[in-house]
């Protein structure tokens, strides 16, 4: 028995992860919405291990430590920040030495560091949007889940997510839940 590796990304209608210049406006009030804020809360409370590229990265400790001790922040956001702080996190780059973050570490190895967390025990292990860590796993075939949010909006140029050819593979639909925004969250599980 194996730890799941499991991914949540948020895809435009014609499949872009970001806009151009890595414009995320697009995917703001899905992200927000109650019912799409209390899914994510319940996926991420099942996570104990996180691998991010350096991008997200840096793009998550540049905001949301702060966010468990502003006022202003929602609660479930503090509480994410606080969770966030707290689990361990797993940093693939082959530029940075060292990752500053409270239970951050940083792996050059991607498919023999997954291989090692899948046979440790814990629970889900998870990638957050980070398109190049998602696609190496779909390619090396150690991903199990796929959460994805489909926004329906046809952004026309930006980050591609499906950029390339992957090794066929055959997925379940597990779960099919739309968001009053027009959007539609799916989770899927590798056959």
């Amino acid at each position: 028995m194996h730890r799941t590796v499991s991914a949540n990304i948020t895809l435009s209608l014609d499949g872009f992860a970001a806009g151009p210049d890595g414009d995320m406006s697009w995917l703001i009030e899905t992200a927000v919405h109650e019912r799409c804020a209390a899914g994510f809360a319940g996926y991420y409370r099942g996570v104990d291990t996180v691998l991010l590229g350096r991008t997200n990265y840096e793009g998550f400790h540049g905001w949301w430590p702060a966010v468990a001790d502003d006022p202003a922040a929602d609660p479930r956001s503090r509480d994410l920040s606080g969770w966030f702080d707290a689990v361990e996190k797993v940093v693939f780059s082959r530029t940075l030495t060292e990752a500053t973050w409270s239970n951050a570490r940083v792996a050059r190895d991607l498919e023999a560091t997954v291989e090692e967390l899948r046979r440790a025990p814990g629970r889900t292990i998870s990638v957050f949007s980070s398109v190049s860590i998602i696609r190496a796993l779909l390619a090396a075939e150690l991903l199990d889940e796929l959460r994805i949010t489909r926004i329906p909006t046809v952004l026309g140029a930006g980050r591609p997510f499906w950029d390339g050819a992957l090794p066929r593979s055959t997925w379940t639909t597990e779960e099919l839940q739309t968001v009053p925004t027009g959007a539609v969250v799916s989770l899927l599980r590798r056959r």
